[in-house]
């Protein structure tokens, strides 16, 4: 089988595990093979958050992916390395070196260090990620949904001088943690973005796609607004399945519902995927799942409820697993 899935950051990581779980990949495999039954996982990962910091390019999803899948994780964070230390972190705060409400670890700062380079001697963010896989050995394909600059800028009302400007997500959602007067996001080089190598081969052979409970607007959206990626998911043969990350009006994890009240979306399973819409329309979804107890009426998707709580690479294996069975794809 060959599943796709779309990815943000720490949920999306948890939702791969999960999906490794039910196949048998990675840290998963039965008989000690990573393929032992045929299975093939590919990851379209966003990259809005990416951003260049202390002369570093930094890509928080893809290495909390990488990370997640490869065993290196802060099992307590849930980002980040395992293990982590913060010396460096220290010294740019002595020499007064800013931003200071963003910090790099010490075991984290190495990847960044590898990847700037490789990306300064001119190789693509997705044979960069490639060679950084090679050493976590994920049990998935990590593909950048662009090897192209595509980043979420957010424009607010700055709280000091009282008027609009445009900063870059992470200091949005880092620094200001999105509790400042917001008024709308950006993909600042969408425009010009194309997909990373892979990407649409990737949606338009899967057997089935899947769309994880990631945040809809700033990870899944930012994924959606490379040129090329929504037209590859509505031509695809294969069914799309969607996970609502929204559980008793509340996201499952970080700050969804600030993003979407932006767009003017209710933090709801229903208004959520009626946001992403029915491939018979002019949307992505041809199935959508929601917390048990909750629903959905979309015109054109199919809606199911299953537990959505990722308590554990099993539980999640459940989820996958529905999804899977709503797509018609014999496991």
């Amino acid at each position: 089988m060959k599943v796709t899935v779309l990815v943000g950051g720490v949920g999306g990581a948890r939702f791969l595990l999960g999906v490794q779980h039910l196949l048998g990949l990675g840290q998963f495999a039965r008989d000690g093979e990573p393929d032992s039954d045929g299975h093939e996982l590919t990851a379209v990962v966003n990259v809005g958050d990416d951003t260049w910091m202390f002369g570093v390019r930094i890509c928080p999803d893809l290495d909390t992916c990488m990370y997640t899948l490869g065993g290196g994780i802060d099992p307590d964070r849930g980002w980040g390395h395992r293990d982590e230390t913060w010396h460096a972190k220290e010294e740019l705060a002595a020499y007064g070196v800013q931003p200071d409400w963003f910090g790099l670890g010490d075991r984290d700062l190495a990847t960044h260090l590898v990847r700037s380079q490789m990306l300064r001697a001119g190789y693509p963010l997705s044979q960069v990620t490639e060679a950084l896989c090679d050493r976590w050995k994920p049990g998935a394909r990590l593909l950048p949904a662009s090897d192209d600059r595509s980043e979420t800028h957010v424009v607010i009302t700055d709280p000091d001088t009282g008027e609009r400007r445009a900063i870059h997500f992470q200091e949005w959602w880092v620094r200001y943690r999105a509790k400042v007067p917001t008024h709308s996001f950006a993909v600042v080089g969408a425009d010009k973005a194309t997909t990373a190598p892979g990407v649409t081969a990737a949606i338009a052979d899967a057997d089935v796609v899947l769309v994880a409970p990631s945040n809809p607007v700033v990870s899944i959206g930012s994924i959606l607004s490379t040129p090329g990626i929504r037209g590859a998911l509505r031509s695809t043969p294969a069914k799309i399945i969607g996970y609502s990350p929204i559980v008793a009006g509340k996201p499952l994890r970080g700050m969804a519902d600030e993003c979407l009240s932006v767009i003017g979306v209710a933090s709801t399973s229903e208004a959520v995927g009626r946001h992403y819409g029915a491939r018979s329309g002019t949307g992505i979804l041809d199935a959508w799942l929601v917390h048990e107890g909750d629903s959905a009426q979309i015109d054109g998707v199919e809606v199911a409820e299953v537990p959505l709580l990722m308590m554990d690479p099993a539980t999640t294996a459940e989820m996958v697993r529905a999804g899977i069975r709503l797509a018609g794809v014999p496991l």
